[in-house]
């Protein structure tokens, strides 16, 4: 190809991938309105690179804020992976084994635990239950304390027998990681996983401390949108998915999760296997992400839902497409919003 028709040709293909971007901010603009949701941030990241990262929306309603790529959201459940992959690191360094019970690295655990396993917490296997029926959000709380209050609650099975969704035990694991790693895991977190992989704003959440580009969570009572609920800190701080992203930080987690740092491929691989039964029946779930397929393709996912947020972050590993949606309402459906973006790349419109 001459060289005088280049300058042509790349004006070409910026004015067609600038079309294809206004094209996905209309629908997402469209998706917005339709459900009334205050602000959603979005990024995309496809063959290794990040091809699309906005804002939609009010950050803060009250003073009228727009929600930018910056904007920093409660990760809600998504926030396991990170707990996970610090559990993982810590097997690396010799300091634990994933068949260990959580009994042998966690003292004051309940002698019916006894048979619960750190593979199982991860698994969502332990038999654990949820402990917020049995908890005062509004009340701090210590380690000793919350333990106690799990220990009462009966377990839902045998340990390794069934799977059951359980923020009770990413609770548990993150207190295992403070005395294993002998400091508070949300530290070793940051330390280990959020700066290595140039997750420069990811944070633990505190109201308390001052937080640029936060945004504020809402929640949607009786058709009256209002701030969220005010959580303890130190229920605010548990190991279940209590972290301040933005969406820069998890495009900056998903590029590091096709590299070898913070953790080998070794470790991903570990990661993203479906956990098993005692009966050897294989589960959709790995270690903190979801293994279900989207749409035919092969998938690892996970949502959040926390104090007024609801997120999710979708890998569509055969594609190399991956997309994270961040929302600051309890009534939004932010996999309604990934699915406008997939589709958009899926049928070839993006770059």
């Amino acid at each position: 190809m001459s060289l005088r028709f280049r300058p042509l040709l790349l004006s070409a293909l910026v004015a067609g991938a600038a079309s294809a971007d206004e094209g996905l901010d209309a629908l997402m603009q469209a998706e917005l309105q339709r459900q009334g949701t205050p602000g959603v941030a979005l990024a995309v990241v496809r063959d290794g690179r990040v091809v699309k990262q906005a804002g939609y929306g009010l950050a803060n309603v009250e003073l009228q804020v727009p929600v930018r790529p910056e904007t920093i959201f409660q990760s809600g459940s998504i926030g396991k992976q990170f707990t996970a992959a610090l559990v993982l690191l810590l097997a690396d360094d010799g300091l634990l084994r994933l068949d260990d019970p959580v009994s042998k690295h966690l003292p004051g655990t309940p002698r019916s635990w006894r048979k619960v396993t750190i593979r199982q917490l991860l698994h969502h296997t332990s038999g654990l239950a949820d402990p917020y029926e049995a908890l005062d959000l509004q009340r701090n709380y210590t380690e000793a304390e919350l333990l106690r209050i799990y220990g009462r609650l009966p377990l839902l099975f045998e340990p390794g027998s069934a799977f059951s969704y359980s923020n009770m035990g990413y609770h548990v694991l993150g207190f295992m990681c403070s005395r294993v790693g002998k400091r508070f895991y949300g530290d070793q977190v940051i330390d280990r996983v959020f700066r290595p992989a140039g997750m420069r704003t990811a944070r633990m959440i505190s109201e308390a401390d001052l937080v640029p580009n936060r945004a504020a969570g809402y929640e949607l009572v009786e058709g009256t949108l209002r701030n969220q609920a005010w959580v303890s800190p130190t229920l605010n701080s548990t190991g279940d998915g209590s972290y301040y992203l933005s969406v820069l930080d998890f495009a900056a987690w998903d590029l590091a999760l096709d590299g070898e740092v913070p953790l080998t491929r070794p470790l991903r691989e570990l990661m993203w296997t479906p956990g098993r039964l005692r009966d050897g029946k294989a589960i959709p779930y790995g270690l903190a992400w979801s293994l279900e397929p989207y749409e035919g393709h092969p998938a690892v996912s996970h949502g959040g839902a926390w104090q007024g947020f609801l997120t999710t972050y979708v890998r569509l590993q055969d594609q190399r497409l991956s997309v994270v949606v961040l929302a600051n309402s309890n009534a939004a459906d932010p996999d309604a919003f990934a699915r406008v973006a997939l589709h958009h790349y899926l049928r070839g419109a993006g770059p």
